[in-house]
């Protein structure tokens, strides 16, 4: 009896798990998947266009295997809809083929529109066509051009039905082909619209910049961003937190994304916390190292926005002596991402600012 239990809730979260999903399957050829990119039907998020690596030789070989009839994986995208752009798909997994066939068979403008990709595909290093090693597309013959743009490419479409975190975990799994999308980047991609420009511009203000310290790695793949999204977060709904920082961060990006009236008190709110924390922190929040932590930020920078609140007339100090306490130091350090530490370094932060 027990077994047969175990057996009808597996189907039944199995049935609840397939319902969020919802896919459509069409066949382009490479000439239309080409005038979709550059029609923008076909986005692809700036996120995606800096993480375009293939070389030459790769990219001649997805050439080759098309011209040959060699099955070549399906594309995945998902479906965007907006009142300013339609109906657009955007690229989940097959970039890297996208941006290739771009390269060689585009046009200049159609190149163009896609602005990591410069000179046209010369192709390179084929062992069965090597009669075409070192000619661009329109080098080659009409008819083998026309071959190409005909070539069917199999198109596996994630409908807007999905919900959002559906979308997350598929960008997630199928992020390949030397791909690696960091969570905030994912979020660019899932969430695009007015909140996640906001907070590339923020991720950009002066005093913002003149606290928070990072490897200049990290301050081209989301984490400026998710810095700020983190501010945000935190500053609404640290009371609220479970263990999940992704899944907090997106529970908040989906929200925010629909609440976006509310961007001005969002902006004065960032702007004059870090002003007083340019202040009160001249050289950056950090610790031991030049970099800045990010539980520690968590716990300084919400913990002043709060301060704040309570007052909106203190005064910045470079005295923050609680910030060398060991109650607030073990509520940033080890298992971090519990309730009760996120808790605890955000109002003992709080209580530090106000009695400074």
């Amino acid at each position: 009896m027990e077994k047969s239990m175990d057996s009808t809730t597996i189907r039944e979260e199995l049935q609840h798990q397939r319902r969020k999903v919802d896919f459509d399957n069409y066949d382009l050829t490479v000439d239309e998947l080409i005038r979709r990119v550059f029609l923008k039907r076909i986005e692809i998020s700036p996120s995606y266009q800096r993480q375009f690596r293939w070389d030459s030789e790769r990219q001649s070989s997805l050439i080759e295997s098309l011209l040959l009839g060699i099955p070549v994986p399906n594309l995945f995208m998902a479906t965007n809809s907006s009142e300013d752009m339609g109906v657009q798909w955007e690229i989940v997994d097959g970039l890297q083929r996208t941006l290739s066939l771009v390269s060689f068979a585009g046009t200049e403008e159609q190149r163009q529109s896609v602005k990591v990709l410069d000179k046209p595909l010369r192709i390179q290093g084929l062992q069965k066509l090597e009669s075409i090693n070192g000619l661009t597309f329109d080098e080659l013959p009409i008819d083998v051009q026309q071959l190409l743009l005909d070539r069917p490419v199999k198109i596996t479409v994630l409908n807007d039905k999905s919900d959002k975190q559906v979308r997350f975990d598929l960008f997630e799994r199928l992020n390949t082909g030397g791909i690696t999308l960091t969570a905030q980047e994912v979020r660019e991609c899932i969430f695009r619209g007015k909140f996640i420009d906001m907070l590339q511009d923020l991720s950009q203000y002066p005093s913002f910049k003149q606290v928070v310290k990072l490897p200049k790695a990290k301050e081209k793949d989301g984490t400026l961003q998710e810095y700020v999204l983190r501010f945000f977060a935190f500053h609404d709904r640290y009371f609220s937190f479970d263990h999940s920082v992704k899944d907090f961060l997106n529970e908040y990006t989906d929200w925010a994304s629909s609440n976006i009236k509310q961007a001005n008190q969002w902006e004065r709110l960032f702007k004059i916390t870090f002003d007083f924390l340019a202040k009160c922190f001249p050289d950056g929040i950090t610790r031991s190292r030049s970099t800045t932590p990010v539980n520690y930020y968590e716990g300084v920078a919400v913990g002043a926005s709060l301060a704040l609140e309570r007052n909106p007339s203190l005064q910045p100090s470079t005295h923050q002596n609680w910030t060398k306490d060991q109650e607030f130091i073990n509520a940033v350090i080890g298992a971090t991402n519990s309730a009760p530490k996120v808790r605890r370094r955000i109002e003992w932060a709080r209580d530090g600012f106000l009695n400074s």
